[in-house]
């Protein structure tokens, strides 16, 4: 039989492949001697060069260029040397109110004894919780200490132990501190072995009999007011489930603090999205009974689940989740712990996505996809699956300026990925040719509505919405500035699928100047000069995170921008439409807070992108005000802070009160909210 040999079975070319090989490693390691004998020589001549005497003597000069260089670096990020020295100043003050949140806020001993002399209506009992594993003895002890030294004595501290036998002092020390209480108040179990944080906590569950269940973990501390200012609060509200801010801290000294996370009052959409309830938390033990302990399939981000579970079935009883906006605990940051690095426990990444995947889904939502965003690993994007798809009217107010208009309503046709959707133009005294003859060529379309208001005197921004609202024939209406671009294909997407949901009234997106800085990612009621309202990270670049990443997932506001705002017609027909008192500013502050007196949410999102031109060049009625201008606003700022005053006296529920109202970019206050009392 003649077969034909292939090369695959020729043994000449697999010797002709390996003296190619030979040769290539031969040459690559000649290469690599030359380069290391090059490297040798350029280091000869660097140290020659800096152990020179001209080297070291032009060292202030080296830099003097070198700081040079990065505050051009900064006049060009920023704007102008104002606004750098006004950051860096900014930062000096922030740093100096991070003292006022560390020790320097403990109780002197006149306060320790005049707060333990008070009398509360009901002597709450605190099972704190905490599994010990392998704990440091500096740290176990650091931590032991900032509970029994609470002012609020009404505590038990319940301590299930999974240490292996190389660490029986853990026990021991323990056992120290229950001779030292002498109260019963520790209650420590060893266990037969360590079955993980989830299990290890749940036995923590068995030794408590407190009304009130609180979490804490074996390395961190405790203020020493922690559980005295839950008991102010609860003195005031039926709360069902109570959280404090907290601190991160590296080294023996909680001054020593890494980053302060000062919260906003209860946000399902941000506690979906990112567990910034976190520590330090207490709930009421019944809560226990009916959403049951912490599930192991969830380790590594078991706080999460549990919070999700328990802030969901808390918001029915009594006053719900409620926030004490103070630094009550200090979360250890060392090697190896996840306050400071996630990585070091990748399995939490993978965790919290199952937590909060099964919350979503115990509501009964279904096919949406949940993605750890630029922020941090545990900051997630989630995509709601669109169950309808509705037609949405798109109501854009115009007067003139058509290239404006012709840029906006181009950029929806040309972009816009959602295909049922009409273009609602509300036409307002316009004279120019130019938009007669753009008018004329939109008629031609049948997606495209130009509803004429005919001659009125004055601007009135609230008129000509509730004109559109009239004419459009969608479900849902989107309101559109004529001076935006759609950057977002699927920016109506993101938007509706908030919309859908019963419980949300308005959803706004994030908005850019021409140069890519934030002109709109959500509105802060109190905010500026004129303390009626004011936008967030305003001005700020389009890459930054925001404050604890805020600038990347969807998350509960008090108001969004009329400039682009999404909501159901059913809802802007019940809230009555927008205030037409309110001509021009304000009129979509007031209108999302009509909505959330029909106890609706209102949402932003960072994931529906549009530029917003024309106020970038114009300014607003704020900033450079002209005479008339000025005067209006006045009028209806004033109209403002008088139809809401309680809700301003109240604050803004999502902008801690220890976040300075003079600044958009969550700068602290120079002094700390009060005590609760």
């Amino acid at each position: 039989m003649n077969l034909k040999m292939g090369k695959e079975n020729d043994p000449d070319h697999y010797r002709d492949l390996y003296e190619k090989e030979v040769k290539k490693n031969e040459k690559l390691i000649e290469e690599m001697a030359d380069l290391e004998a090059e490297y040798a020589e350029l280091k000869r001549k660097t140290d020659l060069l800096k152990n020179s005497f001209l080297f070291r003597v032009s060292k202030p000069l080296r830099n003097a260029w070198a700081r040079f260089k990065h505050t051009c670096i900064r006049v060009k990020r920023y704007g102008s040397i104002k606004e750098i020295i006004r950051k860096l100043r900014s930062k000096r003050i922030e740093r100096s109110a991070y003292r006022l949140h560390g020790t320097e806020s403990f109780p002197s001993e006149e306060d320790i004894q005049k707060a333990r002399n008070r009398k509360f209506s009901k002597d709450h009992v605190f099972s704190i919780l905490v599994p010990l594993y392998n704990t440091d003895e500096r740290f176990l002890r650091q931590f032991i200490e900032s509970v029994t030294g609470q002012v609020y004595e009404g505590w038990q501290l319940c301590l299930a132990d999974g240490s292996d036998r190389d660490h029986a002092a853990v026990g021991e020390i323990v056992g120290e501190y229950i001779k030292k209480d002498g109260r019963g108040r520790i209650r420590y179990k060893k266990l037969d072995k360590n079955e993980g944080i989830s299990k290890n906590t749940n036995a923590c569950f068995d030794l408590a009999d407190g009304d009130f269940y609180a979490l804490m973990d074996h390395d961190d501390i405790l203020h020493p007011n922690a559980l005295y200012e839950f008991m102010c609060l609860l003195e005031k509200k039926d709360a069902w489930y109570i959280y404090s801010d907290e601190a991160t801290f590296k080294g023996n000294s909680i001054d020593n603090m890494i980053t302060l996370h000062f919260k906003p009052d209860f946000a399902p959409d941000n506690l979906r999205a990112n567990n910034y309830i976190c520590h330090f938390s207490a709930f009421r033990r019944e809560l226990i009974d009916i959403v049951g302990r912490f599930r192991s399939e969830c380790d590594g981000s078991q706080d999460h689940d549990l919070i999700l579970r328990l802030t969901g079935e808390a918001v029915h009883h009594g006053d719900g989740v409620c926030h004490v906006p103070k630094i009550l605990y200090y979360w250890r940051s060392h090697a190896g712990s996840t306050a400071a690095d996630i990585n070091a426990k990748s399995y939490a990444i993978a965790a919290a996505k199952r937590a909060v995947s099964s919350y979503l889904g115990s509501l009964g939502f279904k096919d949406f996809e949940i993605e750890s965003t630029r922020a941090f690993a545990t900051i997630f994007r989630i995509r709601y699956a669109l169950l309808d798809k509705p037609l949405v009217s798109i109501i854009i107010p115009n007067c003139d300026h058509a290239d404006d208009l012709e840029r906006c309503v181009s950029s929806i046709t040309e972009r816009t990925s959602y295909d049922n959707y009409e273009i609602v133009i509300v036409e307002n005294n316009s004279t120019s040719e130019e938009i007669r003859d753009y008018y004329a060529k939109l008629n031609e379309r049948d997606d495209i509505t130009i509803a004429d208001c005919g001659k009125r005197e004055g601007f009135n921004f609230s008129k000509l919405v509730n004109t559109g609202a009239d004419v459009a024939k969608g479900e849902y209406l989107i309101l559109l500035n004529n001076d935006t671009q759609v950057i977002t294909r699927n920016w109506i997407e993101e938007l509706l699928m908030y919309a859908l949901r019963p419980d949300v009234g308005a959803v706004g997106c994030k908005l850019y100047y021409g140069d890519y800085t934030i002109q709109h990612a959500g509105i802060v009621l109190g905010l500026g000069a004129h303390r009626t309202a004011g936008h967030t990270h305003y001005r700020l670049a389009k890459e930054n995170l925001g404050y604890m990443g805020r600038l990347c997932y969807a998350q509960d506001v008090s108001a969004v921008t009329g400039a682009c705002m999404m909501v159901s017609k059913t809802d802007f027909k019940e809230a009555g439409g927008f205030d037409e008192e309110f001509a021009v500013a304000l009129n979509d502050v007031d209108f999302c807070l009509k909505l959330r007196q029909k106890g609706l949410l209102n949402i932003f999102t960072p994931f529906a992108e549009l530029f917003h031109y024309e106020s970038a060049s114009r300014g607003s009625d704020v900033e450079k005000p002209d005479e008339k201008k000025a005067e209006r606003y006045n009028r209806e700022a004033g109209c403002f802070r008088e139809k809401w005053k309680d809700v301003l006296s109240a604050g803004d529920p999502y902008y801690n009160p220890n976040f300075s109202l003079d600044h958009s970019n969550y700068t602290l206050k120079v002094s700390p909210a009060p005590m609760v009392e």
